[in-house]
């Protein structure tokens, strides 16, 4: 081998062991970040379609909002579909704090008006007052009483504001009206998915926690959806399918 050739190969060696480094880096980094290997962190993500026939089945869905948002996810089903097991699951592994995002028509027929006038939440989440069930509950706060409280929320045939007692155990939150094309919110979410699932548009929410009280993220979230046998998807996928579709 010639002295150029010698150099000329030595050149592309140095610059594949670059690469290489570059690679083994780049994939450390975004371990770190997401607490998943590369590939892991963007393989492993279900379809919308398969989200939608598990929250049209009663099933809960984990949902992941943009990492550079609050890179949490929420665990969300049907307020149509709540049962004391589906609430229990929730309680057991989140932070308890039970929401249901709900379609802005629904509330005002319900006159559920928003917690305060000068919201200084940093997303701008939209509270509403709390409620209970009005019949059928003791103190508010079981799995029970939480799921019947849902229930009513999702039973758009209802259209009782005194089937409500406020305050209570659960808070609605009040969607934007174009979903999460106008907000890429968790509340938008559960409101699109159970819209796109031909239910009722609105879906009980709570952000999934650690053991140790912190929060999930993204790998934390899909490792959880696995080993539950969970659909897990994110917002950003979400809006897509609806590009995609013109929903």
């Amino acid at each position: 081998m010639s002295p150029a050739q010698i150099s000329s190969a030595s050149t592309a060696a140095a610059a594949a062991a670059a690469t290489a480094v570059t690679n083994v880096n780049t994939a450390a980094a975004n371990t770190a970040h997401t607490g998943m290997p590369d590939s892991a962190a963007t393989a492993q993500f279900d379809t919308i379609e398969e989200a939608l026939d598990a929250i049209r089945n009663g099933q809960g869905v984990v949902v992941m909002d943009n990492e550079d948002r609050e890179n949490e996810g929420d665990f969300i089903f049907a307020a149509e579909k709540a049962t004391p097991e589906l609430l229990a699951f929730t309680i057991r592994y989140s932070s308890g704090y039970i929401c249901v995002g709900i379609d802005p028509d629904r509330l005002d027929e319900l006159d559920l008006p928003l917690m305060v006038k000068d919201n200084a939440d940093p997303l701008r989440t939209q509270y509403t007052v709390t409620v209970d069930a009005a019949a059928n509950v003791t103190t508010g706060i079981s799995a029970k009483d939480r799921s019947t409280t849902i229930c009513i929320l999702g039973d758009f045939s209802n259209k009782d504001p005194k089937s409500l007692r406020r305050p209570g155990h659960v808070l609605p939150l009040r969607a934007k009206k174009n979903g999460v094309m106008e907000r890429t919110g968790h509340t938008e979410a559960a409101v699109d998915l159970t819209r796109l699932a031909g239910l009722n548009p609105a879906g009980a929410l709570c952000e999934l926690v650690n053991d140790d009280g912190t929060m999930k993220r993204r790998g934390d979230c899909l490792a959880f959806a696995r080993e539950h046998g969970l659909k897990i998807i994110t917002i950003s996928d979400l809006i897509a399918f609806r590009k995609a579709h013109a929903l």
